[in-house]
This record gives C-alpha cells, structure tokens and sequence, in this order.
C-alpha cells in the first residue's frame, strides 16, 4: 500500500510543499515557490509574506498530481527554532493549510521547526547513520546560528554554540547587493555575476575576531564604502564578501571544536547555497570532519525535510517498516 507523507514549510522567503512516499523513501514532488520583493527593498513585511504564502500555496499544491486519499501524515514547519516561544507569522499560513489538509482527508498531522527541516533535508539519505556528534552551520537571510544538534525522540533537538550578534551573513550580503542593485535575494545574482571571472584584486579584510560569536555590521560599512568610493570593482568586492564569509565560518568552527567535540559537520540554509563559500570551507575541512552538504536545492529553503521528520522519527522509535 501507498503511503505518502506531505511536507510543508513556510519559510519568510518561499512557499515549499513536498511530498515523499514512505515506504521507499522517495521524492514523489518538490514544489517552491520564492516570495516576490520589489526592487531596491531588503526584504518584506511579514503580512506581506503572509499575503503572497495564502496565494502560493494553493497554486503549488493544485500542481500535485497523485491520489491524494495515499497521503497518511500531514508534516508542517509551524515555527522557526524548536524551542518555547520561537513565532513568526509566516509559519502560521503552513500550519493552518496543513491542519484543513490532515484533518480533510482525515490523516495524522505533526508540527516541526524550520531549523529542523533543514537539518533532515541534510540527513534524510544518513539518517539512519548519523544521530549524534553533529555540528549544524544554519545560514539563512534572517538565521547564523552554529548548533550542537542530536536525534531527539520527535525531530532533532538543537543547542546554539556560536553565530552572529548584529547582522547575519544572509543580511551582509543582501545589503551589499543591494547597494549593488542586484534583486533581493541577492546572493545568487551576485554569484552569478562573477562565476566566469577567474582573476581577482586582493582587498586586505579587518581581522577576524577569534570568538563563537562574532559582530558583522562593521563590514557592511567596511564593504559599502569600497563600492561607494569606487576603490574596487564590483566583482572583486562580491569575491572579497564571499571570501570573507568563508573564513569568519571556518574560524568560528575553529573556537567551537575547542568545546564541543563533533564528528559530522552539515552546513545548510540559503548561504549554503554559495559554491564559492561552500568549496572554501570543503577544501579547509574535508580532511577533518565528516561534511553534509545537501544538494544546493535543499540547502535553501525547502518542505523536502519536513516531510522526511516523521519517517526518521518512526525509524528511531523503532518501528522500521518504512
């Protein structure tokens, strides 16, 4: 018998619903939709991200083509971390869809976090292999946070070890492009911009800070005067942030192994997606640690690992028919 579970996730940034046959651990549809920001705008109001989820959705979810009476457990991201007291309206347009859906056609229905999403998109293929020593990079436009993550009895559970305190690097980067005119989100314009560019102008970066968390804002500056003044072009500043995203990761890891001895490391959120950063920290540490980089697809945001938590949940708690 067919059983499908169907993931949903609602993220301040793209509408995702994904459906995953159980039994055989299988993609059966992957639909995302990135919310639309006007031009020059940083990001956008929540109600507006509400407003663009509502009409998404049910558009996303009439592209579906399957017997729908197969789908046996509605998952929804109804939050952003797993803890008491994470909100944002966003997760709410999910969260109600799903509950009509489950409650319709009369199936379970379960709520997990966005950070926990983007962990089992990472794991859904080693779950079965990997339930602890984990160090989780989150990077998203509004999320850095480094995480000491294990199984939990429901979903994963996650300790914040190091980060940022102002800004994050999904916001660096999208207020240097936009400053650059490049649409928000702007790091996979700005990427795109300088990939067949294979020389660059060395720009010297302020030190690092050695710490778990470590202070941003100070480069947005750092990085809009180069532009304004026209002291670099623009491709050398885009590699020069890339770059130094890079090695503000790999020296925050640096301080965290001190403390909390890991084995696997999984690095995900929409940051992720970068090819320059993610080889950098690759050619640093693969000799190292046991790395989990999700396909780029599901590095940004997605609904792929939400649909997977109750399939590891239910292996974990022993009961392996699926």
């Amino acid at each position: 018998m067919t059983e499908y579970v169907l993931g949903i996730d609602t993220s301040a940034y793209t509408t995702s619903i994904a459906l995953v046959d159980a039994k055989n651990n299988k993609i059966v549809a992957d639909k995302r939709r990135v919310l639309s920001v006007p031009m020059g705008q940083k990001g956008l109001r929540q109600q507006d991200a509400v407003f663009q989820h509502l009409k998404n959705f049910h558009e996303l979810y009439g592209e579906i083509k399957t017997d729908f009476k197969n789908i046996k457990t509605v998952a929804v991201s109804s939050r952003p971390r797993n803890i008491d007291g994470s909100y944002m309206p966003v997760f709410t347009v999910g969260q109600n869809y799903g509950k009509i859906i489950a409650k319709t056609l009369d199936c379970s229905y379960i709520e997990y976090s966005h950070q926990e999403n983007h962990i089992a998109a990472s794991l859904f293929r080693e779950y079965k292999s990997i339930d602890d020593k984990i160090l989780a990079i989150h990077m998203s436009g509004g999320t850095t946070e480094f995480l000491k993550v294990k199984k939990d009895i429901k979903g994963y559970s996650a300790e914040i070890l190091g980060g940022t305190r102002d800004i994050t690097f999904g916001q660096l980067i999208d207020r240097i492009g936009t400053l650059m005119e490049f649409q928000f989100p702007c790091g996979m314009y700005m990427e795109k911009y300088i990939e067949n560019i294979s020389s660059w102008t060395k720009i010297k970066t302020p030190a690092i800070r050695k710490a778990q968390y470590i202070n941003l804002s100070g480069m947005e500056n750092f990085y809009g005067n180069l532009y304004t003044t026209q002291k670099y072009s623009k491709q050398d500043i885009i590699f020069s942030l890339f770059n130094y995203v890079a090695h503000c990761i790999l020296s925050i890891i640096e301080q965290i192994k001190q403390d909390y001895k890991y084995e696997n490391l999984i690095i995900a959120g929409g940051v992720a997606t970068n090819s320059i950063i993610r080889n950098l920290i690759l050619n640093n540490l693969k000799n190292e640690y046991n790395i989990i980089l999700p396909e780029r697809e599901n590095s940004s945001d997605n609904a792929v690992g939400t649909a997977f938590l109750p399939i590891i949940d239910r292996w974990y708690n022993e009961i392996k028919t699926y």
